[in-house]
């Protein structure tokens, strides 16, 4: 069994923010596979699905960005989970621009405090990342009004594609491993 975990916060005013491409990930997942979210388990809603031949829960806390650790850690031990090789976090990143994939086998916060919160649940950096850029064409002066203000119609494309990119790789470190998965989606945006 693999967890993948995309990050957000719970309810209406939050579904189309820039701090939610990870919960949209995971709901683009599921509809892939037919399957609705909506399971409670562990502070969480989850779905089970098969994804390249290989059981996985998807997840999406309910504990809002800032305490996405309780939800996640408790999730790791309920499924008898080794981070390192099992847990993939999907997750929105301010230092990337919008439309760019990063896959990464372990990192730091880089400011995040739901990437944050879960490193100080798991006692460590160690579990495999897909960050989705969110940084838009201009300087932004107030990250935190920005990841939680509503997506532009303007916008709605280019992430609908990031979605479907985001999803094609969370399969593809499934299926061929982290490694690949870099070789294959870490590129400039355009390229």
């Amino acid at each position: 069994m693999k967890l993948v975990v995309g990050l957000g916060n719970p309810g209406i005013e939050y579904q189309f923010t820039p701090h939610n491409l990870g919960f949209l990930t995971i709901d683009r997942i599921a509809e892939r596979c037919n399957v609705e979210v909506v399971r409670r388990r562990c502070q969480a809603l989850t779905a089970k699905v098969k994804l390249a031949g290989i059981d996985v829960l998807l997840a999406k806390p309910e504990t809002f960005m800032n305490l996405s650790g309780l939800s996640v850690s408790k999730l790791v031990r309920d499924l008898e989970l080794d981070p390192v090789s099992d847990l993939i976090v999907v997750y929105d990143e301010l230092d990337l621009p919008m439309g760019a994939i990063r896959v990464r086998p372990k990192g730091g916060t880089a400011g995040h405090n739901g990437v944050e919160s879960i490193i100080g649940a798991l006692a460590s950096e160690d579990f495999t990342r897909v960050r989705l850029g969110i940084a838009p064409d201009h300087p932004v002066g107030d990250g935190a009004k920005y990841v939680l203000s509503q997506f532009k119609k303007a916008q709605l494309e280019a992430i609908d594609e990031v979605l479907d990119r985001a999803a094609d790789a969370v399969e593809a470190i499934l299926q061929d491993g982290v490694a690949a998965a870099m070789n294959r989606f870490n590129r400039r945006v355009g390229c």
